[in-house]
């Protein structure tokens, strides 16, 4: 059976911190920048455990400002 994996991106400079993505991860792969900032002062989402991702994109939907996409790609 293959196995599908996942790759999220993360426009830091548009992401406001709103915890949303995190909340949402089945995988725990996303946590909020704890000392860095944006340029609009805010704590931006990041990846924390890359490999962990299953590319289910609820970071995704849940984003209100449309700042997170997913690729999925199957490993045969």
């Amino acid at each position: 059976m293959a196995k599908v994996f996942g790759a999220v991106v993360i426009d830091t400079d548009r992401c406001k911190g709103c915890d949303l993505c995190v909340v949402a991860c089945p995988k725990d792969v996303l946590s909020l920048q704890g000392k860095e900032v944006n340029d609009r002062g805010y704590h931006f989402a990041y990846t924390v455990r890359p490999a962990d991702c299953i590319g289910c994109a609820n970071c995704a939907v849940v984003c209100p400002d449309g700042c997170i996409e997913v690729y999925r790609a199957l490993e045969k």
